[in-house]
């Protein structure tokens, strides 16, 4: 890893109300990771990697995420238990005591960038009670040549206070933990909480505000890679469906694996400048490229350490949500700059754990349109104190969390992309075969790879519709054949072998859909609706 060191340049935090405060500007990754180390607040693993606890919090708090409500947002926000609403003048309370807890602290402050694309850059300051936490905004947002630090300008400030713990009474909030964006002062308030996901989501969601309501351009929560060809796949997954396995391949440049916008002009340029990956039962066979990109540099979160200082990535006595980032160019075959252009082919994954979606499947534009504001994937037993069953799980757009605006602003950009541009969106099953959860199989991931691979390859579109079938009840086509795959595996009912069991436990997912689908009915258009699950029974 190259040695970056720290850039001398005097930083006032007056302006926001932080007084006094030694600040450590720009920072090295080697020197923050010897910070880290020496407070006590991270160990060096066996690979070189920091190793940290985030404390209480080892995953994003939804209901602790508010956005202010004011002139700018009130008429444009889709409000509810997404997008939460915060008081201005709670916020401005609450902003000044974050502050007057920050003064006279020992702080980390980094600059940064936003978008890829230069036309889209969102510049952007953070500010860091945790040298770790500082670290993590080196690894995943854009760095800066010394040159543009010169006369660098935030634009957006993050403030970033695990420590500051507020007062629900007092400050507005549901308890002490609180991650809340106002984009009237353009700043991201955060404290109570070490888990630093909430900072790249800070920023992701400022973005996915921004993005569609003053540039015309669509935020995704999405990995993308680009082909020898010049052309670029899209990848829309939940957590564990596999979407930075998937988009991470050896004969593909990865553009990003999480955050991506895509311009009028047909570019998809990546948010960030790194990947934060699950690192649960991580292996070199099946995730080569992310195992190898666990080394000085990278920060781990909430994994065992052996008494060697290896990994025990199976171990989830912390988090099944156990983290690994580390700038994007720690991954060999990546694009530079993080830009494609020319989008072919858009893939949403799910792991359907009722076995009853089909392993692949190509969606005509309302049914497209339709799957994205559903945002499907299952839960299965275990994963959640209470389910002994498969769960259905919707997260519109594939990342509900994040998105400001109504699902229906975002699914409608979509499929007026997908329609003028002629791109293709299939929907991947890399859940359950031959049964659901507890009876059935994991989709193997060979036989995915295989049929992203055909589609990627242009073989699936090779054959025509009188080689696909049309599913009796979900109404999506599925290819008959496909390199790699066996012809029974792509019929998901011929691998059930008890036709009757198969058809009770489709409809029961169709159920959840349309049930699911009726918070949306209201913004949609008869087409979008249209693009569901079937109706009828057989």
């Amino acid at each position: 890893m190259a040695n970056y060191n720290q850039f001398t340049k005097t930083i006032s935090l007056e302006n926001h109300g932080i007084k006094n405060a030694h600040v450590n500007y720009q920072l090295s990754p080697e020197k923050l990771h010897d910070i880290a180390i020496a407070s006590g607040q991270g160990v060096e693993a066996s690979s070189g990697a920091l190793a940290v606890n985030t404390g209480e919090f080892t995953g994003r708090s939804p209901q602790d995420r508010f956005i202010v409500k004011d002139n700018l947002t009130k008429d444009r926000v889709w409000w509810g238990s997404v997008n939460i609403p915060f008081d201005s003048d709670k916020f401005e309370k609450l902003y000044k005591k974050v502050s007057s807890y920050l003064s006279n602290k020992n702080l980390f402050v980094r600059d940064c960038f936003a978008c890829a694309d230069k036309d889209y850059q969102l510049s952007i300051r953070v500010i860091n009670e945790y040298a770790w936490s500082n670290q993590f905004a080196y690894n995943m947002f854009l760095r800066p040549t010394d040159k543009e630090l010169e006369a660098f300008e935030p634009e957006w400030t993050v403030i970033n206070a695990p420590g500051f713990m507020a007062n629900p009474e007092e400050d507005g909030t549901r308890q002490h933990n609180f991650a809340i964006l106002d984009f009237t002062r353009k700043i991201a308030l955060i404290g109570g909480t070490g888990y630093t996901g909430e900072i790249k989501k800070g920023i992701f969601s400022a973005l996915n505000f921004i993005l569609p309501v003053f540039k015309e351009t669509l935020p995704m929560h999405c990995s993308a890679n680009v082909g020898k060809e010049g052309d670029t796949a899209i990848f829309f997954g939940l957590s564990g469906t596999g979407k930075t396995t998937l988009s991470t391949d050896s004969n593909r440049s990865l553009i990003g694996d999480d955050e991506h916008g895509w311009t009028s002009d047909n570019k998809v340029f990546n948010f960030e400048g790194g990947c934060y990956a699950k690192v649960i039962n991580l292996s070199r066979e099946h995730e080569p490229e992310i195992y190898d990109a666990i080394k000085k540099g990278a920060i781990l979160e909430n994994v065992i350490l052996d008494a060697n200082k290896y990994v025990d990535f199976s171990d989830t006595s912390i988090t099944e949500n156990t983290r690994v980032s580390y700038p994007i160019d720690f991954i060999e075959n990546i694009q530079k700059p993080s830009i494609g252009k020319n989008v072919r082919n858009i893939f949403f994954l799910t792991a359907d754990a009722f076995g009853v979606l089909p392993p692949i499947s190509k969606l005509t534009p309302s049914q497209a349109a339709y799957h994205f504001i559903s945002g499907y994937t299952a839960k299965v037993a275990g994963t959640e104190a209470g389910i002994v069953e498969p769960q259905p799980s919707f997260s519109a757009c594939f990342g509900a969390p994040f998105m400001p605006l109504h699902p229906a602003k975002y699914a409608d950009m979509l499929s007026k992309k997908m329609i003028a541009l002629g791109v293709n969106v299939w929907l991947v099953n890399t859940g359950w075969t031959g049964g659901p959860y507890g009876v059935g199989t994991r989709m193997k991931l060979k036989y995915t790879r295989a049929m992203i691979h055909a589609v990627l390859n242009g073989d699936l579109g090779l054959y025509s519709y009188d080689n696909y079938h049309i599913h009796s009840v979900f109404g999506v086509a599925q290819p008959r054949e496909c390199p790699g795959v066996p012809a029974s595996v792509l019929s998901p009912r011929a691998t059930w072998n008890n036709d009757e069991a198969y058809y009770t436990m489709a409809f029961k997912l169709t159920n959840a859909f349309r049930e699911n689908f009726k918070k949306f009915e209201s913004h949609c258009s008869e087409e979008i609706r249209r693009g569901g699950p079937q109706r009828y029974a057989f």
